[in-house]
């Protein structure tokens, strides 16, 4: 591409609403533009960088045997009915209807769809395994799209579905999706984390995880340990489980609770400062909401609550914090003096309040907390377990040394094991070497073929603008001549753009009437692997090669040598080779 000619339109401010690093760069380099909060038009090289990343993603589905369809975008809601979805997916599902009054839904993924698909088509066990991918655009209604392409309300989504005929061939397809997502991430040079995770409005019966490319400016917490492997997102990631827990039976020198007034003490750092305690020796009570029936959450006064681990436990789609006329009429007081001895709502009591040998707790009484409450004996324990978030320094759950870390990453990937969630709902089934009807057992694979943009941005930019990995980048050579008006350095650079042209390389030529200032901040901005630039030396027949990112002066390099070194770059890179 000769860039007088091209449509890059780059910009010099950072855009007003452009939080995210990848979300800056990509508008000032001319990749992408905004339409509407969370629609985005994908201008040339945008769409060259989008289109590598598809090419990566579409050779790894297929090297493991999995075949590409293109299914409805626009799918009937009665499916999402059948499965149970509807409803599940809330708001976030953006809901339409045709003029016939029939309701459609734009799909943000296509479980159901494919599951009818495959029901009707494969009816015995000698046609499975089979495995199913697609590359399509999807549609989520995002309360507050925001970092640019991380949270869209239009995306690019790879989605893949394996169909089996027993628990054996799942794990062989769920093991093979695992080895093509690393595949995946390191072609496109991210670096990534695999994640234990929770399955959320997916769900599914066996294991999940989650790719995430470690990134500070990431969204999502990522827990990981400081000896082994562990790894989990804030979602699913536990600390080690205290030993045993207390029942009250070795409480016989506790008092009983005693209530004393605490004017103003709301917050656990009020309470923690005004008394002299720790926060570990306090037990907070949050009141929900789920499904529209109240519960108590005990959690020590130093963790947060793992609101997903809560709607685990419960089976409840709707999880929220009551508001202060419920916790009132609950607890007789105002909020932030809620306590659990007395309560008549069901509580669900985290493993660490469990094993609290006594502890302060709210008296349910404006003003007024209890001290020396007893789990077991002042409070029941009928339901306990992991309700909380993981923090950084606890003990690992995983190894006897190890100790919990939390860093940031975006979510790239998820893989699941399904199993029949969706098969038994959407009649997917298979008759057996018996003839015995049976459910598929699926699985699904997905990857944020949008996202991995902005993830590759965020893990490779420095202050002048982006530094594209070799598998992403929209060209591989960007050729600068320093001069137009210079006849040897305009003839040089064409020449050396039709050789590497000839050779299949990806180049660009800056044939612009532009100061060599103005060229040199728009190659660094839209960050090409490879600049060539041709200047005075060309009079010697040199050039000079310098790499974007790589630090270090330019290297100075015979013309002529120019498209061999390119091409060993380029095998160094693994580009054209799967």
């Amino acid at each position: 591409m000769r860039q007088q000619s091209a449509f890059i339109p780059t910009m010099r401010e950072v855009p007003a609403d452009a939080e995210a690093v990848s979300h800056q760069w990509l508008v000032k380099g001319g990749f992408i533009r905004q339409l509407s909060a969370g629609v985005y038009s994908f201008l040339p090289l945008g769409r060259r960088v989008l289109r590598n990343a598809e090419r990566i993603v579409r050779e790894e589905m297929e090297r493991t045997g999995a075949q590409e369809v293109l299914l409805p975008a626009l799918q009937p809601a009665e499916l999402w009915r059948e499965s149970g979805r509807y409803e599940v997916y809330g708001p976030e599902l953006v809901r339409l209807r045709d003029r016939g009054e029939r309701e459609f839904v734009l799909g943000p993924t296509h479980e159901e769809v494919v599951t009818a698909l495959v029901g009707q088509e494969i009816g015995t066990y000698r046609k499975l395994p089979v495995t199913l991918f697609q590359i399509q655009t999807k549609f989520r209604d995002e309360r507050r799209p925001r970092f640019g392409l991380l949270r869209c309300r239009e995306f690019v989504m790879k989605d893949a579905y394996s169909f089996a005929a027993d628990w054996e061939s799942l794990d062989a397809a769920y093991r093979a999706m695992y080895a093509a997502y690393g595949r995946i991430f390191a072609r496109c040079g991210i670096r990534y984390l695999a994640v234990e995770a929770d399955p959320g409005a997916i769900g599914g019966e066996g294991g999940t995880h989650e790719f995430m490319a470690i990134a500070e400016s990431g969204e999502d917490d990522v827990v990981t340990c400081s000896r082994c492997d562990y790894a989990a997102n804030l979602e699913k990631a536990a600390g080690r489980k205290p030993a045993g827990r207390h029942a009250g039976e070795e409480a016989a020198d506790i008092p009983a609770p005693e209530r004393f007034h605490t004017p103003g003490l709301r917050s656990i750092d009020d309470l923690a400062s005004g008394l002299g305690l720790r926060e570990d020796e306090l037990i907070k009570t949050l009141i929900y909401a789920a499904d529209g029936k109240h519960v108590a959450v005990l959690i020590r006064g130093d963790r947060t609550v793992n609101e997903t681990k809560v709607k685990n436990a419960l089976g409840v789609l709707d999880l929220e914090l009551a508001d202060s006329a419920a916790v009132s009429a609950i607890t007789g007081a105002a909020t932030g003096f809620a306590g659990p001895v007395g309560l008549s709502i069901p509580l669900l009591a985290d493993d660490e309040v469990a094993a609290m040998r006594q502890g302060v707790a709210g008296a349910n009484e404006t003003d007024y907390h209890l001290r020396h409450v007893v789990p077991g004996r002042d409070f029941p324990l009928a339901s306990t377990g992991d309700f909380r978030n993981a923090a950084e320094g606890e003990a690992c759950p995983n190894c006897a040394d190890g100790e919990l870390r939390v860093i940031r990453g975006i979510e790239i990937g998820h893989v699941f094991k399904l199993g029949t969630k969706y098969s038994e709902k959407l009649g997917a089934a298979f008759a057996d070497a018996g003839g015995e009807l049976r459910p598929v057992i699926m699985g699904c694979y997905g990857i944020g073929v949008t996202r991995l943009l902005s993830a590759a941005i965020e893990q490779h930019h420095d202050e002048h603008g982006m530094v594209w990995p070799a598998g992403l980048a929209p060209f591989h050579v960007h050729i600068v001549p320093v001069s137009d008006k210079d006849a040897a350095q305009t003839e040089a650079a064409n020449r050396l753009y039709g050789e590497l042209r000839a050779e299949g390389v990806e180049t660009l030529l800056d044939d612009r009437g532009e100061r060599f200032g103005v060229k040199l901040k728009d190659a660094d901005l839209i960050g090409i692997p490879i600049r060539i630039v041709i200047g005075k030396g060309i009079a010697e027949g040199e050039v000079e090669w310098k790499e974007r990112g790589g630090g270090g002066p330019a290297e100075r390099m015979a013309l002529a040598d120019v498209p061999a070194a390119v091409k060993r770059w380029l095998r160094e890179k693994g580009q054209g080779q799967v």
